[in-house]
């Protein structure tokens, strides 16, 4: 049998969603499927993307759900707010698990361990470690402000 890729996986439950006329289940992952196809023609020649690839890009797609509800919230569109965290939470169940803070905080002390970071000069090189071993598990914001405070402390 072979391994089924994310994005077979997003193109079946597509398929499943307009069968079943659940259109905001398939009106995401329509979306998401064309940010994985643009991706995959990005640049000089186009590729298949890799799962890890195809993580990234479903990872921003919830970014993009999630700062669009905060902000209408913000307005007082709460009706389009709650389309939009309806959205984010069919992606999330595509995304691994996201780290609690103490899981977060162990990754960070890590990678400023390994890098030998001394100072803020440093959060470059730690945000490199720490992504790698995040691996779409946590929010690039929420791992950024850990670093800084950790160096902050240093």
């Amino acid at each position: 049998m072979t391994e089924t890729s994310l994005k077979d996986q997003l193109q079946r439950d597509l398929h499943d969603a307009m069968r079943a006329r659940d259109k905001v289940r398939s009106g995401t992952l329509r979306m998401t499927l064309t940010s994985v196809t643009t991706a995959e023609v990005a640049g000089d020649e186009a590729r298949a993307l890799p799962d890890a690839e195809v993580l990234k890009v479903i990872a921003k797609e919830a970014k993009k759900r999630r700062e669009s509800a905060t902000a209408y919230r913000d307005a007082g569109r709460d009706e389009l707010a709650e389309i939009e965290e309806a959205e984010l939470v069919i992606l999330e169940g595509y995304l691994p698990a996201q780290l609690d803070d103490a899981e977060l905080g162990a990754i960070v002390e890590r990678a400023v361990a390994s890098t030998g970071a001394s100072g803020m000069a440093d959060m470059g090189r730690v945000m490199q470690a720490a992504q790698a071993e995040v691996a779409g598990r946590a929010d690039g914001g929420r791992v950024a402000a850990l670093v800084r405070a950790v160096l902050a402390g240093r």
